[in-house]
């Protein structure tokens, strides 16, 4: 089974590609929705632990643990080795059940691959792109989402210049959605005969 990582930095349009990867056929697997899963489960007590203040009623309040964050210059590394360890888990399961189905392709949606040296565990890696202006406007209507907090945000992701460099494919978000739809078609069809080595190595 060949593995694909779908990733691009915060607004550049992952879960438009996500959707149409589906459409074809393919599970993605959203990193983002687990951790969101895991901050109302397992993850809660332990980031109560780290951060003090920052859940009530056994759910984190991702208000008050951004804040915690922005006063906290290590916090985002003591929050990564509590969530990502965990994730590991779920994409792990996500992964063998596709095998168990005998599925030819999937996906991992992973917003930090380069960042956490994930692009090592997959075959291929696609990256979704647009210019600086249109990613801030989505971000910013994004609800709590604040400058100072985006401009925190791209400070600790690799630069959209060197995701697109260092992909197999780019896909360019900014124009109409059937431009993005259409290229994410033109990749897939573009993942016949690609080696699929990454399963065995890093899953299995």
């Amino acid at each position: 089974m060949l593995i694909v990582g779908l990733t691009g930095s915060i607004g550049m349009g992952k879960s438009t590609a996500a959707a149409r990867f589906r459409e074809n056929g393919i599970a993605v697997f959203d990193a983002d929705a687990c951790v969101h899963e895991l901050y109302s489960g397992r993850a809660a007590p332990l980031i109560e632990a780290a951060f003090p203040g920052t859940t009530a009623a056994g759910t984190v309040d991702r208000q008050k643990l951004a804040a915690a964050l922005l006063e906290d210059k290590s916090g985002f590394e003591k929050l990564e080795g509590i969530v990502h360890p965990l994730v590991r888990a779920e994409e792990r399961k996500f992964l063998h059940r596709e095998v168990s189905r005998e599925a030819e392709v999937a996906v991992l949606e992973i917003p930090l691959l380069f960042e956490t040296g994930a692009e090592k565990t997959v075959d291929v890696v696609v990256v979704v792109s647009t210019d600086p202006e249109t990613q801030a406007t989505r971000v910013l209507e994004r609800p709590g989402m604040t400058r100072e907090r985006l401009a925190q945000i791209l400070a600790r992701q690799t630069p959209d210049e060197e995701k697109r460099a260092r992909a197999d494919f780019a896909v360019d978000t900014g124009a109409s959605l059937s431009h993005s739809r259409a290229e994410i078609d033109s990749i897939i069809a573009g993942l016949n005969g690609r080696r699929a080595e990454a399963y065995q190595r890093h899953w299995a």
